[in-house]
């Protein structure tokens, strides 16, 4: 799993990231205590995920394009410079104690507009780097190092920076991480942008992705999986996990940071087992029962009543959510062409975390009405039926599955390697 990074500029976006994603887990746990500290009220940590996720929505099709037109490591040099000032000044005004819900609240629409630019590049760059025959090994690299970082080191660093300081600083600190991120992408080598001809106006770019997303059942009908599934269960897991601990537990943020940690380790062990098992012969299959029975674990937050359950829950949620996604990135890589690479990703990010605006905006109102237990029940139920109900009745995706069984990856099935793959068949799509 580590040969991918002997490739230079791999290894220094692999540190760039590492670091990065550590913020992002110091970012989850401050960002909670700061709202709670403020307002004690999931509506308003609602409004904060929803200004995150509408700019994230809003860009994402522009970032797309962007990743294909221009040169993505500049794309994603000025996404991070950003995302470092936004969280800068949400640390400083937390710092001084003038901060407001709305001031948060805009910052981070303006990190979630910043991101929609950073992740299809991100993910389109990642074949550029690395070898075709290390591509499922990189993606279970990427599977292994997200949840160390941005669900384990981070929230347990960020728990162990608000208790023992405050929110503020936990947040500039996070700033601090873009800094390491940037110096990481300068030190790369730039990648031209692909020549392909004239290039079409942006909205015929964005056309021609979408008639490649809908000519493919197994992209549509997963995007459409996801956003089925991402709308009932992310607003309750980023809102209500950390007001159960708080609230319902009594628990300081370090309970907080201990349980995403397990979460992390869960992941961890899931992208292990997928860079040793490989990949599975019936891949979508796979894929839906990871994703569709991982969602479970939520049902369970509502029945826990103490920290230790919620951290074995949340390590059979990061493990199941890790064991698709590495078949899910490695599928992109294998069946989308190179040309379409940023644009393809952008769609898949955005019809995935396209309804979870209103996941944030339904969570508290819901929650108020039914209560906390009644919400985190229902979205884990409607998750994992919605996902293994459309795997059943979609009958496109078992004719794919059929059309594609062993043929994905050369090799035998089930070698923890892939080869006979060609640059003209690489493209990635990991949903972050």
């Amino acid at each position: 799993m580590l040969r991918p990074l002997r490739e230079r500029d791999f290894a220094l976006l692999w540190l760039g990231m590492t670091i990065s994603l550590i913020g992002d887990g110091i970012y989850f746990v401050a960002i909670a205590w700061l709202v709670y500290d403020l307002t004690d009220s999931p509506t308003a940590l609602s409004l904060v995920g929803l200004g995150w996720s509408v700019g994230m929505v809003l860009f994402l099709l522009v970032g797309g394009v962007a990743s294909d037109r221009l040169e993505r490591r500049r794309v994603m040099l000025a996404a991070d410079a950003v995302r470092m000032v936004a969280m800068a000044v949400l640390g400083a005004l937390a710092v001084w104690g003038d901060v407001h819900v709305w001031q948060i609240v805009l910052l981070s629409l303006l990190y979630g507009s910043a991101e929609a630019f950073f992740g299809p590049s991100f993910s389109a760059l990642v074949p550029q780097l690395v070898r075709s025959e290390q591509l499922v090994q990189a993606n279970a690299l990427q599977e292994v190092v997200r949840p160390i970082t941005y669900r384990l080191a981070g929230p347990a660093l960020g728990g162990l920076l608000v208790t023992a300081f405050s929110a503020g600083t936990a947040l500039l600190v996070d700033a601090g991480t873009f800094v390491v991120s940037i110096a990481c992408l300068m030190l790369m080598r730039a990648r031209p942008a692909l020549a392909i001809g004239d290039r079409a106006s942006v909205r015929a770019e964005i056309f021609e992705g979408l008639a490649f997303v809908r000519a493919h059942a197994w992209l549509w009908a997963t995007l459409v999986t996801a956003a089925i599934s991402l709308l009932c269960f992310w607003g309750p897991v980023e809102v209500l996990l950390p007001y159960v601990i708080r609230n319902d537990l009594g628990r300081p943020a370090s309970d907080f940071g201990l349980v995403l940690a397990a979460g992390g380790a869960g992941g961890i062990l899931g992208g292990l087992f997928m860079s040793w098992r490989g990949l599975p012969r019936r891949k979508l299959r796979f894929m839906y029962l990871a994703w569709g029975l991982a969602p479970l674990a939520i049902s369970g937050y509502a029945l826990a009543t103490a920290t230790w359950h919620l951290a074995l829950l949340a390590a059979l949620l990061g493990a199941g959510l890790s064991l698709g996604t590495v078949v899910w990135a490695t599928l992109m890589q294998t069946r989308v062409p190179p040309d379409r690479l940023g644009r393809v990703t952008s769609l898949d990010w955005l019809v995935s975390i396209g309804l979870t605006p209103f996941s944030f905006a339904l969570t508290g109102p819901i929650s108020a009405l039914a209560g906390t237990d009644a919400t985190l029940i229902g979205a884990g139920v409607v998750a994992c039926a919605a996902t293994l109900g459309l795997y059943a009745f979609v009958g496109d995706l078992r004719r794919d599955e059929e059309l594609h069984e062993g043929r994905d990856v050369g090799g035998e099935p089930g070698v923890g390697h892939v080869g006979g793959l060609h640059a003209d068949d690489l493209d990635p799509l990991a949903r972050r």
